[in-house]
């Protein structure tokens, strides 16, 4: 070994088992971790204590027996029932302590009860961590993002947005940017490996294809997810620059689907985590369950006031990407936070774009094996990229049971929409005392590829069905809500959000809420 590389091995050793926080000091990070658990978005969350809980009292009314888009979108399952309902919502958590400390743990829990046309109860998080320096290890379930994106106001990262209750999961990870101590901390890199548990999933009936027959019972599947991202930048510098990736997959029990399928299970989730296709000894090839995620772009850059984030997400499927045949789909946004706020302006701003509606699925698009992507469905999967009923990624791609029932859909496709164009806009400020929070949505749907006049495709070849097909639909939802923080922990606050086009259900809610927060 070289003596000059000795000092920087041993400096990268001891950052390695140094406390979390004890290089992270930089210009202010965007939300932007790869995993998160951002605060309630309808409070303003109190500065913590070592101990944190709160007791909820959410009353909600909604027409049409339909919650409206924005109040139950990117919630983490964490939404009322249609038409008058209460609920009760609890929560207890205990986060990290001293940044100098070498080793800790922290923990939550949010349980909601939801009363009205029905009584249910959900868990909406229940986990436990541990951290030994940069490092963390987490179980249960929780509430994450994944990707470069603006976790506050966001219409929703491709991959994770936080739409659907988090999938319980074994996770380790360094959850947040570690400066490595060499080149003046020019370099910041975090991360996460995780193998979690959907449950019982649908197999779609496919004949031929590999399969073993028409109609495959349900089975179990599993989760796989793993991401890395770097930051490069010096803690003094005012712009950043941030890349990186993040891949998921659905998968299972594929020797209940597959004729002679004859990998082990370690075998299996090798193929899974490297994704390495399979191929059988009758010729048939595939990659192993529903593999997405997205590559992700973006720079953060500090003015004296202002702090700017821009970010891309760029969407891959099936293969389409490599050959940059569907280059044009993902999310762009650009959001912009005051560093300055007072009792009454702003505190932030968010724009975004989300298209979708290329899938290098067009007749003029290039022709790849794969074909169209499809975004979110799954030849195989029949609940496609879904957990609980809820799209897992972003909620401007509609599952079939939350669009109107008159659009054309194909009985395999458990998103009936996810060619999409879409315009967003957020807001977070104060007048006086009373916080704000705006979300506007304005989107062009264009159903599928499958429910299209030109069809899916693969390679060459094209499947068109008979019309009637999916015309295009537009769509618009808002959502504005107030709240005012009381003495001694109390909050009141008071939402409204609405649905008006031909995608959604036209829909109008109002919820009242009270919330006591305790700190110890």
């Amino acid at each position: 070994m070289n003596k000059s590389t000795k000092p920087y091995l041993l400096m990268l050793g001891m950052g390695l088992l140094a406390p979390a926080y004890s290089m992270a000091q930089s210009a202010p990070a965007p939300a932007n971790s790869t995993h998160t658990s951002p605060d309630s978005t309808f409070f303003q969350e109190p500065a913590p204590g070592l101990f944190n809980a709160s007791l909820e009292i959410p009353v909600v009314t909604t027409t049409n027996d339909v919650v409206p888009f924005w109040m139950r979108a990117n919630r983490f399952g964490n939404t009322p029932l249609s038409g008058t309902s209460g609920g009760l919502i609890g929560s207890i958590s205990k986060r990290y302590g001293s940044r100098r400390s070498l080793f800790d743990w922290r923990a939550g829990v949010i349980y909601r009860i939801n009363a009205g046309s029905k009584a249910e109860g959900t868990l909406i998080e229940g986990f436990a961590a541990v951290r030994a320096g940069i490092f963390e290890l987490k179980g249960g379930r929780s509430r994450d993002i994944t990707g470069l994106v603006d976790s506050t106001l966001s219409m929703g990262a491709m991959a994770v947005s936080g739409n659907a209750l988090g999938i319980p999961k074994i996770e380790l990870s360094v959850p947040e940017y570690w400066r490595v101590p060499i080149l003046g901390g020019l370099f910041s890199f975090k991360g996460n490996f995780s193998y979690g548990w959907f449950g019982t999933t649908p197999i779609n009936p496919v004949s031929g294809g590999g399969a073993k027959k028409d109609n495959i019972p349900p089975v179990t599947s599993f989760y796989h997810q793993k991401s890395l991202y770097g930051r490069f930048g010096k803690p003094n510098w005012r712009l950043n620059i941030l890349a990186g990736f993040n891949h998921q997959t659905m998968y299972g029990n594929e020797d209940d689907i597959y004729e002679g399928f004859n990998l082990t299970k370690l075998e299996s989730f090798f193929h899974v985590v490297t994704g390495k296709t399979w191929r059988a000894n009758s010729g048939f090839a595939t990659k192993l369950g529903n593999q997405l995620g997205s590559i992700d772009f973006g720079a953060t850059y500090d003015f004296r006031t202002t702090q700017l984030f821009v970010y891309r997400q760029q969407i891959y499927d099936v293969g389409a990407l490599s050959k940059l045949a569907n280059v044009r789909d993902g999310l762009t946004g650009i959001s912009f936070k005051n560093k300055q706020t007072g009792k009454t302006g702003w505190s932030k701003i968010l724009l975004e774009f989300l298209y979708t509606k290329n899938q290098a699925g067009e007749l003029w698009s290039k022709i790849t094996k794969s074909g169209d992507e499809n975004y979110y469905n799954n030849y195989m999967y029949g609940s496609g990229w879904s957990y609980r009923d809820r799209a897992i990624g972003n909620p401007f791609l509609t599952p079939r049971h939350e669009a109107r029932a008159d659009l054309r859909y194909k009985e395999t496709e458990y998103f009936v929409n996810n060619r999409v164009i879409a315009f967003h806009g957020g807001f977070i400020g104060r007048i006086s005392d009373v916080n704000i929070t705006t979300k506007l949505s304005f989107s062009k749907n264009y159903g599928t590829y499958g429910t299209s006049p030109i069809g899916t495709s693969l390679g060459r070849r094209r499947e068109v069905l008979a019309p009637p097909y999916f015309q295009e639909v537009n769509q618009f939802s808002g959502y504005v809500e107030g709240s005012k923080m009381l003495k001694n922990n109390w909050e009141v606050g008071v939402a409204t959000a609405f649905d008006s086009g031909k995608l959604l259900y036209d829909s109008f809610g109002l919820m009242l809420n009270v919330r006591k927060s305790f700190q110890f």
